[in-house]
């Protein structure tokens, strides 16, 4: 009877903290600090060179503007306009970009550059006959983008409509003859449109001004210039936009002492018990109740509108990998994906949720070698503040057995 209650005792000691540990949804580990993320909207970690980079094309029409505009009607002087450009956001309000821009553009001429031969006009022009003109060109430039939206207002990664004011330098050549070289200053505003994660519709409106000579004709004007208004795609690069600025917290050093003082002194407290129950006569009818150890409940929290693991929540996996797989083979753990219901749609939070616990199952199945007849999945759509009333701590997979 003495052994029996002995080593009922001595187990109890030893597996409560496992089954206290259940009751939780997330394993606190002494010594690693926690993260904080700042609600300042214009505080943001920075990314490596390769992220936040995008590639842009679009069409529209354009407007040349030579000596002798007033001479030719409107309509008579739009042509079509190509955009093609590849760039990268250093920060939520800071960009560059390197664009092709160009294809023709028409105007008006008196000594015979770049003419098809039309006359415009029943009368000469200053004594000299005018004729319609085009030729073929292309702008090569790059801008300096400022995010107006991002840098007034804060960053948000789902704002619909984002106005970027942009301002750079490029070089223009015309390839038909005569043919001309040279240096052009640029100006525009680029309205992207949200789509998707990946994809912006743009309208950007943009001035280009060069030296006279640009058309071949060198009048009364300072300078030759180009009004363009175009409409295109812009695809998004992975990694795409930016974590909130992140602090890290330890854990008092007093405290952390007194968690091992105490975990010392159940190691000592279970020794002795064992060495109680050895001295026991081996006559003695024992009868023990065995508990089975399993792990506890685990917490991985994701970034808003992602599914994806970060670093720190696959560490967080990896141990609850050792656990589950030293543990009772025949328990089971199901994995719950959940999503913010405050934030999406419901047909979004559906998906999210899926593939969140899609994503913990193949981690621990395929990176940590969990026994998959060990795991079930459910999900459960976008849900309302399960924790602490944090929207944060409902983008979510939680690991807990049956």
């Amino acid at each position: 009877m003495i052994r029996n209650l002995l080593c009922t005792v001595m187990l109890g000691m030893a597996v409560s903290p496992l089954l206290g540990q259940e009751q939780t949804d997330s394993i606190s580990i002494a010594g690693v600090p926690d993260t904080l993320y700042s609600a300042n909207k214009y505080k943001v970690e920075t990314n490596t060179f390769w992220n936040n980079c995008f590639v842009s094309v679009g069409g529209g029409a354009q407007i040349f503007f030579s000596d002798h505009n007033k001479q030719l009607k409107f309509g008579h002087r739009l042509s079509p306009a190509l955009d093609v450009a590849v760039g990268k956001w250093f920060t939520p309000g800071l960009g560059l970009r390197v664009m092709y821009s160009g294809l023709s553009a028409k105007g008006a001429t008196q000594n015979e550059a770049h003419s098809n031969g039309k006359p415009i006009g029943d009368k000469p022009w200053q004594g000299y006959w005018l004729k319609e003109s085009k030729f073929d060109f292309f702008n090569l430039h790059a801008d300096v983008m400022f995010n107006f939206s991002n840098l007034f207002f804060g960053y948000n990664e789902d704002r619909v409509w984002n106005c970027s004011p942009y301002i750079g330098l490029g070089w223009g050549r015309v390839w038909d003859a005569p043919q001309s070289k040279e240096v052009t200053a640029n100006i525009g505003v680029m309205n992207s449109f949200r789509v998707t994660d990946a994809l912006d519709i743009n309208l950007d409106v943009r001035g280009m001004y060069t030296h006279d000579r640009f058309d071949g004709e060198e009048g009364g004007r300072s300078g030759d210039g180009l009004l363009s208004v175009t409409v295109g795609l812009t695809y998004r690069f992975k990694q795409r936009g930016w974590e909130r600025s992140r602090t890290l917290v330890y854990h008092n050093e007093q405290e952390l002492q007194a968690l091992r003082q105490a975990l010392n002194d159940m190691t000592a407290e279970n020794q002795r018990l064992i060495d109680m129950i050895d001295s026991i006569k081996p006559d003695t009818i024992v009868t023990t109740t065995i508990i089975k150890k399993i792990a506890a409940g685990n917490l991985v929290v994701f970034k808003i509108n992602r599914s994806e693991l970060s670093n720190e929540a696959r560490v967080n996996l990896g141990m609850l990998a050792e656990i589950i797989k030293e543990a009772d083979p025949d328990a089971v753990y199901t994995v719950t994906g959940y999503a913010d219901a405050g934030t999406g749609n419901k047909k979004i939070n559906e998906r999210l949720s899926i593939e969140r616990a899609q994503a913990v199952y193949d981690c621990l199945t395929k990176e940590f070698g969990v026994n998959p007849a060990q795991l079930k999945m459910d999900h459960k759509g976008g849900v309302d503040n399960m924790y602490y009333n944090d929207p944060r701590l409902s983008r979510a997979v939680i690991t807990r057995s049956e």
